[in-house]
């Protein structure tokens, strides 16, 4: 058994993952002992800048250095910190680097897209079933990137990071109030020249199942289940028809940032970005039943993503 703990560091929010790993009997089982998540939104205007906020900075420091306390406390034996789309952008990311280093005593690794994709898929497929015997494309819809990794039980067949995300089209697109008709039309194109861009890399038709991963996902999927409140167990694993999923994400495109933060499962952070991810993940669930000819009609949230990976990475 070995604690371990795993920091994931995204355009939008950074999450921590304390975990006891248990690789006897010829498995592994990875036990939760924290799961935090804050919105620090590192990724703020990067995508025009090219550059890290000063304010963006100091929230992601803010939260490492709480997530620091927390390592400490619980007894993790070894830590990995992976950063993602954000960091590979900056021009400064060697002060958040730097400062990372300072707070947690090992060296953040700005990670590369193909890394990205790979983390996600064993992160998603260690606990999903819909693997079995199937073609599955995971996508993992973050605030700057997007990875499409197309796999089977065995692994990673192919994979591509393309720089769409949450964050990205939104600052880029999406600045009006509920958004314009011309904004979302100029932020599709987008979706569809990435989407593109993946399908020369992976072959996006040979999918039979699709699982979606993190934020925008996992929200879209509690709007449309209409739950109480954001319920983990009722999201991870649903798996709902193509339609219903747009209908969702079409809805909550359209409604004022006063709207969406009124319903009972949006976390604060998301409620300016969701409308982006709302985009993003219709357009691209709409082309994958384009280009499987209807095969891939449905699919599956999945709460566990890349974080996971980065732990069962670590054992």
């Amino acid at each position: 058994m070995t604690r371990v703990a795993a920091i994931d560091c995204g355009t939008n929010s950074i999450r921590l993952l304390i975990a006891d790993i248990d690789r006897s009997n010829g498995g592994t089982k990875l036990t939760d002992v924290v799961r935090e998540m804050r919105v620090v939104r590192l990724g703020q205007g990067v995508d025009a800048t090219g550059e890290l906020a000063p304010e963006a900075l100091e929230r992601t420091l803010g939260a490492t250095a709480d997530y620091a306390r927390l390592i400490k406390e619980h007894g993790a034996e070894r830590i990995r910190f992976v950063a993602t789309s954000a960091s590979r952008d900056a021009r400064n990311r060697d002060v958040f680097v730097d400062g990372v280093r300072e707070l947690l005593g090992v060296e953040p690794e700005v990670i590369s897209g193909d890394e990205e994709a790979a983390l996600s898929f064993a992160g998603a497929s260690s606990v999903l079933p819909v693997l079995d015997g199937q073609q599955v494309l995971v996508v993992d819809l973050g605030g700057g990137s997007t990875e499409f990794v197309l796999g089977t039980a065995a692994g990673v067949t192919a994979a591509k990071s393309v720089d769409i995300g949450c964050v990205r089209l939104t600052e880029r697109h999406l600045r009006n109030d509920p958004p314009t008709a011309e904004q979302i039309a100029a932020a599709e194109a987008d979706v569809d020249e990435a989407m593109a861009r993946a399908g020369r890399d992976v072959p996006l038709e040979r999918a039979t199942a699709v699982v979606g991963v993190a934020g925008s996902v996992t929200t879209i999927t509690a709007h449309a289940l209409h739950l109480p409140e954001y319920s983990p167990h009722a999201i991870h694993g649903a798996s709902l028809p193509i339609g219903d999923i747009r209908d969702a994400a079409t809805d909550l495109l359209g409604m004022t940032r006063a709207g969406r933060a009124a319903l009972p499962y949006m976390h604060p952070g998301r409620v300016d970005v969701i409308g982006a991810g709302g985009l993003v993940w219709r357009r691209i669930l709409e082309r994958m039943g384009e280009l499987t000819g209807g095969k891939v009609a449905a699919a599956t949230a999945s709460e566990h993503d890349i974080l996971d990976g980065i732990a069962l990475s670590i054992g």
